[in-house]
């Protein structure tokens, strides 16, 4: 079988590549993503494949995307950071390049990555959380991903976690994202440095210094940098996001009983300062947790592959 595309549709940039059989990439090529425009978005895409194609033979194209993806795997319905309303993807990029095309939630194609080439490959069920701007989420059933009846499965940031709790991004409150998130990180420790906080004890003179004396400075690579150096309140930061993945995991677990979860994005390089409060909180929150098997956590394997790769091998399907 011909080698497939993977393309996945981030924020800032649109990252393809081709790949083969064994999930290894075999060339690649990337663009930066026009901010809100539509046309330019698909145009890129368009790019990107075309200029992947002409070098290599090419069965199939796979498109990861932030969004709403519809059962059909071929519109987009609904993708906010993108501009992005009822968007015949597959149609728009088939006519234009002639290959067939299959479009998937982006964090579908990268939980998919990781459990075919990655931290997952020794499972057959597993849930992926992704720690970014935002929290993604996908769940791997049985060896297959589990889409729901609309295929809109698996949008795990947005579990209410407190009943009207800290407004979310989707414009509900209480969310998962809302707490776990590197938004949520970074607004908490500004927070932190700005006030007399009292629900965390560590003092922010480290990230203060960092941020050049300004706490609207402060970024999540800082939290991490600063916890690893030894800084109290970064660690307390990073514990207190490591708590809420675990308590949503303790009711993800209640759900799906997966074998493992994996945690992706830049919280990896947190290592146990977040695996620890994870794990603790995640049995804390399970019921029954004396008498049944625990799930683990893991950090993500193939980083900023995942998605590329996730997307090429389910376009196979």
């Amino acid at each position: 079988m011909s080698n497939s595309i993977g393309v996945d549709v981030g924020g800032t940039k649109i990252a393809a590549g081709v790949v083969d059989q064994k999930g290894d990439i075999v060339a690649r090529t990337r663009r930066d993503t026009p901010s809100q425009d539509v046309s330019g978005i698909v145009g890129a895409i368009i790019d990107v494949t075309r200029e992947l194609a002409a070098e290599h033979e090419i069965g199939v194209v796979g498109v990861g995307s932030a969004g709403f993806v519809d059962a059909g795997r071929s519109r987009v319905m609904f993708a906010p950071n993108l501009a992005w309303r009822d968007l015949d993807l597959r149609d728009r990029v088939e006519d234009a390049t002639g290959l067939p095309v299959v479009v998937e939630n982006d964090a579908n194609s990268a939980a998919w990555g990781e459990f075919r080439f990655g931290a997952a490959s020794d499972v057959e069920d597993m849930v992926l959380l992704t720690i970014g701007t935002g929290v993604g989420g996908a769940v791997v059933k049985d060896g297959a991903l589990y889409r729901g009846a609309n295929g809109i499965a698996g949008e795990l940031g947005h579990l209410r976690m407190v009943p009207d709790g800290q407004l979310c991004g989707c414009g509900l409150r209480g969310c998962l994202e809302a707490y776990a998130s590197g938004t949520a990180l970074v607004r908490n420790a500004q927070s932190a440095a700005t006030s007399a906080a009292v629900t965390f004890s560590g003092s922010a003179e480290r990230l203060l210094e960092m941020a050049a004396g300004d706490p609207g400075n402060i970024t999540g690579p800082m939290v991490t940098a600063a916890a690893n150096d030894g800084d109290e309140l970064a660690r307390e930061l990073i514990a207190d996001l490591g708590r809420w993945l675990g308590e949503a995991m303790g009711s993800l677990i209640a759900v799906f009983d997966p074998a493992t979860f994996v945690l992706g994005g830049g919280v990896a390089e947190a290592g146990d300062m977040l695996l620890e409060p994870t794990n603790e909180a995640m049995r804390r929150s399970v019921t029954g947790g004396a008498h049944r098997p625990h799930a683990t956590v893991r950090f993500a394997t193939l980083g900023n592959d995942a998605g590329i790769v996730g997307a090429a091998d389910l376009a196979r399907l």
